[in-house]
């Protein structure tokens, strides 16, 4: 075969390529944990013995202890069919790669894998058997010995070699992976890469200047004495991102995000009114329909609050979509009716919970954005990022912190703070320069023990989480309990029963969403007794049996459901959440066992809601337990966050820092692991990617 071979460029990689869009999902519906050490599994094969066959049986044994996905395997004999150079060491890297991106990375990073072998593929879940139980099984750090890889330059070497393996932009667009530096793509992703990180630093230089009666109007929207303590950052935020087509404002729950936008929008529109006669077109977005919704409502009460004239409130959008409904899904496809050849109708874009957005997702964003729009980022640098590949977000975020602003900016910013900022010797980055870090939390008091755990497990720091613990604070409390769940069902049970009893006595679906969404059983894993599955299965045989709901099986009064698949047809997209309940005729009375079942979600508009029938349906899953990746985007007055029973790789900072905040007034935590926060606390989440390096460059 020849580099242009036809088999390539006829299209059967592309094919492929269309399956892989289905994140590797451990137990919980999160990225699967790592391998710790798997080189007591087996011992090296014999030396010269790892030919083609020997590497296809072992992605096959990796297969069945759960190490790999069947997709990644598949893509890997792909590769093999279609290079005239059998190096199984290419065989190997395709499988990796791709499996990779399941985990949520954008590409294998070589050095990584080199450094660190065995913690490339995944832990076998719970209820399988233990890796050591079968025979002939070689662990990845084994197998690259015996490929003869010790050094990172030996593996680049023999990839180079490849001829399947492109080196970047004057490649043939048929070569299926792509090697750049140290990291190894597959060329879909290396594409979405490039063009992100291409319409970033667009948008980067394309900074303006701020008026003096800018900077008026600016002090007008802000109360000087915001700042009396110190810099006022959200003030900041408005300042920089009046100056930037890029802004991303990050901050946790509480800092601010919402009404620094909303004056950012005002300021925005109140110069569009008054210099150009007619408003500017904006539009409010997010990755999930709940986020959507959280957006509308929060952004509904900020509006309310500005001092502004009735002409530049009334020109300040209200309602949030999703991203999918933006730019506009194309049933069966991948692609968007919004492009680079058909972008968006906007001005001013707004996407609110933008950790959870994607590489892909991302890329599709950037393209559809008019050359002439501010693109306002906002989110949580430091919560879980997307289930998919890539994290941009954390990316940007991550990149800023390693460098300090510009000359002009920290005239801007210092400007707008009213006081010097501290004195860097980092050296200046541009990314500094359009990303701001809200770091006041108005929700968590200095009193609020949610808040002080949340800081404590970001440090890392098991002294302070010890701390949190003997402060006696009222809102979060950690409960030890042994190796069966019946005190966690318990407490599920109690939570849910004030809707499920609302529900049985006649009120509506309206009140019954509200009552149902104050609060929400979280797990950081899915299968087993203490993940989603299990916990879903055994809370609803509880409230069957308390008469709460009107079924454990298929579709019952008072099921709430997560919407997992989009459906524009219905307008429903992954994250929606709604609940089954019978609609009384005006002549019957409702209770959980008779009318006619309808499943009511929250209007997008965060008023009213609608009503669908339960075979409409396609993609849904019980929601008394979910996830807590599924969570992000939402808030619940209590939380009972379910930690796994054992130390597990998945427990971030990340994902424990999300689950904690959830939740608004109170938080219980159960485990039968009694160090599950510290463990947590200590590993941090790492995602393989060039987009950091390439916007530094």
């Amino acid at each position: 075969m020849t580099r242009r071979d036809k088999s390539l460029e006829s299209g059967q990689f592309s094919l492929f390529d269309e399956l892989l869009d289905t994140p590797d999902m451990d137990a919980a519906g999160e990225p699967t944990p790592l391998v710790a050490d798997s080189s007591q599994y087996a011992a090296l094969p014999p030396a010269g013995a790892v030919d083609m066959a020997f590497i296809t049986r072992q992605l096959e044994c990796w297969i069945a202890v759960g190490w790999l996905r069947p997709l990644d395997a598949h893509l890997a004999r792909f590769v093999s069919t279609h290079t005239s150079r059998g190096d199984p060491l290419v065989m190997l890297s395709a499988a990796l790669v791709s499996h990779q991106l399941g985990r949520g990375h954008i590409c294998l990073d070589l050095d990584h894998a080199l450094r660190d072998p065995d913690a490339v593929l995944s832990l076998p879940p719970h209820d399988m058997a233990a890796p050591g139980d079968e025979a002939g099984i070689v662990s990845p750090g084994a197998l690259l010995a015996a490929l003869g890889v010790h050094h990172v330059d030996t593996w680049r070497e023999r990839l180079h070699a490849s001829d399947v393996m492109g080196q970047g932009h004057d490649d043939a667009a048929s070569l299926p992976l792509v090697l750049e530096g140290q990291r190894l793509y597959l060329r879909r992703f290396w594409q979405h890469e490039c063009s992100v990180v291409a319409r970033l630093q667009k948008l980067m230089s394309r900074a303006g200047s701020i008026s003096d009666e800018m900077m008026a109007r600016l002090e007008r929207l802000f109360d000087r004495e915001a700042a009396a303590s110190g810099s006022d950052w959200q003030k900041v935020a408005c300042a920089m991102a009046l100056r930037n087509r890029l802004t991303v404002i990050s901050g946790g729950p509480g800092t601010g995000k919402t009404t620094t936008v909303t004056r950012l929008l005002a300021l925005l529109q109140e110069s569009a009114l008054n210099e150009q006669g007619r408003a500017l077109i904006m539009h409010l977005a997010a990755p999930t329909g709940k986020a959507a919704a959280r957006l509308s409502q929060s952004l509904g009460g900020a509006v309310a609050e500005l001092a502004v004239s009735e002409a530049v409130r009334a020109s300040l959008p209200r309602e949030a979509t999703t991203l999918h409904r933006l730019l506009g899904v194309q049933r069966d496809s991948r692609h968007f009716r919004h492009d680079s050849d058909h972008p968006l109708a906007l001005d001013v874009l707004v996407v609110d919970e933008a950790s959870m957005v994607d590489l892909e997702l991302m890329a599709s964003l950037l393209a559809a954005l008019p050359a002439h729009a501010r693109l306002i980022l906002l989110g949580d640098r430091d919560q879980l990022a997307s289930v998919e590949a890539g994290a941009v977000l954390g990316d940007l975020c991550e990149g800023a912190a390693q460098g300090r602003c510009s000359d002009e900016v920290q005239h801007l910013v210092e400007r707008a703070a009213g006081q010097p900022l501290p004195a860097s010797v980092a050296p200046v980055s541009v990314l500094a320069d359009h990303v701001v870090v809200l770091q006041k939390s108005y929700r968590f008091h200095e009193h609020s023990g949610i808040g002080a755990l949340a800081r404590a497990v970001n440090r890392g720091s098991v002294d302070d989480i010890k701390r949190c613990w003997q402060a006696g604070y009222q809102d979060i409390d950690f409960q030890l309990v042994g190796e069966q769940t019946g005190a966690l069902i318990r407490r599920a049970v109690s939570g849910y029963r004030e809707a499920l009893r609302a529900m049985g006595s006649g009120a509506g679906p309206e009140e019954v969403l509200r009552l149902f969404a104050r609060f929400q059983v979280l797990c950081a894993l899915r299968r087993g007794p203490w993940g989603v599955e299990g916990l879903n299965e055994a809370i609803v045989e509880a409230l069957f049996r308390e008469k709460l709901v009107g079924g454990t099986r298929g579709w019952y009064a008072g099921r709430p459901v997560m919407v997992t698949r989009n459906d524009p047809q219905l307008g429903l997209y992954n994250g929606d959440i709604g609940i089954a309940m019978f609609m009384a005729r005006e002549d019957e009375h409702r209770d959980v066992t008779s009318g006619r079942l309808r499943v009511f979600f929250p209007h997008p508009s965060g008023e009213g809601v609608r009503a669908v029938l339960p075979g409409r349906l396609g993609g849904v899953e019980t929601a008394f337990a979910m996830t807590v990746h599924k969570s992000q985007g939402s808030e619940f007055e209590r939380v009972l966050l379910v930690l796994p029973e054992r130390p597990n790789p998945i427990m971030t900072r990340e994902l424990v820092y999300t689950g904690i905040t959830r939740a608004r007034s109170h938080c219980l935590i159960m485990s039968a692991f009694g160090g599950a926060i510290e463990s947590a606390a200590l590993r941090r989440t790492w995602r393989a990617s060039g987009v950091g390096d390439r916007l530094g460059a």
